[in-house]
């Protein structure tokens, strides 16, 4: 680095210094968000870095990320993308590739996944001309169980995609089980749950893939991207066809001829020796990432674990402070988890003398910012209404969800005394409805 640079650099470290809010913590004054991005001096300068150098494509960082990521998720590869939408969208269109022969999904075959969640989860299974086949959760965990999946498998029933919500990891070992025995392929969307643990594992490692979402929301930030991960590496490379516009060249962009056969191939009806650069393998798009976003990747990554450790800790603290509170269901890991929390979910009892409205127009009227458990029960959302989807069983506690369940935060950037306010502004609330 040259001392030109080092200087620039030092002098970034020094403004995000001096632009932070020195204020502290004001009740009922200062915003407690939900979910946010916990960015620090070393951040805005390694995204100062990047831009320095102008790349402004996917390219060495990326790459660098990509390698990093993949050892941290214990996983063979890791794939970039633009956003964990996409990952998703890259994820299952994957299982539907000519060159998984006889295990490729097609149009009509059915995936298994949990009717309360957040939509990207599904709407890749609709895109692809699959079928969501919706089954119920449990309003303690907020998952689905392997019983669940397994009274939802049909003579069509191909693949299981669900996501661990808020951070907390479904029965993923017995649902791998399953797939295993049932032939079914398995995609972990781990986008609420980087760093969750089940039975000593960490989750995104149980399926076919596993996919990651960088949004400032998430566990770590890009500010937007995202990420398909897995160990199998014909997945992988339909997975990279897929995100780079569908070629079957694997050159890095700015590389040629990286097989040495670049004019020697012949494929589909093509003359022989057409440029490999050119040949289409996969109807693909182009969800690439930017070195930009891999720059700021790369360096919250550093700090991973006391995130996830910092998540840990403020839920625990919310659990202990509002244990005794009377008409709340709280939250529970499923057994044998160790999750790395999103959110702390809480229902309001239908049989309380007050509202989920109630209480959360007066958090919110606090500045204590909630959110619903994502679109509640799916099935009932107008983009849904004209799509085929099968419903295994009843969805009442989906139901139950939509009208009485809202999340507050737990993410890194809220102190002990933020979390000691929530706690005694729900307290407060409820106290006066006895």
């Amino acid at each position: 680095m040259s001392d030109r640079v080092a200087h620039i650099l030092d002098e970034v470290r020094r403004y995000h210094q001096d632009t932070q809010d020195g204020r502290g913590f004001v009740p009922g004054v200062t915003e407690i968000w939900p979910s946010g991005a916990v960015l620090d001096d070393e951040d805005r300068a390694a995204l100062v870095e990047a831009a320095l150098t102008l790349r402004i494509a996917a390219g060495r960082s990326a790459r660098k990320f990509e390698s990093a990521f993949a050892r941290r998720m214990r996983q063979r590869k890791a794939h970039l993308t633009n956003s964990g939408s996409s990952a998703n969208l890259l994820a299952v269109t994957a299982l539907t590739s000519p060159q998984l022969e006889q295990r490729r999904l097609v149009p009509g075959d059915e995936v298994i996944t949990v009717a309360a969640g957040f939509p990207t989860t599904v709407n890749p299974i609709l895109q692809n001309g699959l079928v969501p086949v919706f089954v119920d959760i449990d309003l303690h965990t907020y998952n689905t169980t392997a019983e669940r999946v397994e009274k939802a498998i049909g003579p069509r029933t191909r693949a299981i995609m669900i996501a661990h919500a808020l951070g907390n990891p479904f029965e993923i070992a017995e649902v791998a089980q399953l797939a295993e025995e049932r032939d079914l392929l398995l995609i972990e969307d781990t986008c609420d749950a980087v760093g969750s643990t089940y039975k000593g594992q960490l989750v995104g490692t149980f399926g076919d893939l596993a996919t990651v979402s960088f949004y400032p929301a998430h566990h770590l930030t890009m500010g937007e991207g995202g990420c398909v991960l897995t160990s199998n590496l014909a997945l992988a490379r339909i997975v990279e066809s897929l995100r780079d516009w569908g070629r079957d060249c694997w050159c890095e962009p700015g590389e040629s001829n990286t097989c040495h056969k670049r004019f020697d191939y012949q494929m589909g009806t093509l003359p022989a020796g057409y440029d490999h650069k050119y040949i289409f393998s996969h109807v693909g798009y182009n969800l690439k990432a930017t070195d930009l976003q891999a720059a700021l990747g790369l360096s919250q990554l550093d700090k991973l674990d006391d995130f996830c450790a910092a998540r840990r800790r403020n839920w625990g603290r919310l659990r202990t402070g509002l244990a005794e509170v009377p008409w709340l269901l709280l939250p529970e890991p499923t057994p044998g988890s160790d999750p790395s929390w999103f959110g702390f979910v809480i229902t309001v009892d239908p049989e309380a003398p007050f509202k989920r409205a109630e209480l959360v127009d007066f958090l919110e009227n606090r500045k204590i910012g909630t959110r619903r458990l994502f679109a509640g029960n799916l099935t009932r959302h107008p983009a849904y209404v004209d799509r085929e989807f099968r419903v295994s069983g009843e969805l009442s506690n989906s139901d139950i969800v939509t009208e009485h369940t809202f999340w507050v935060g737990v993410y890194p950037g809220l102190t002990e005394e933020m979390i000691d306010y929530v706690t005694a502004s729900v307290t407060e609330f409820v106290g006066t409805h006895r």
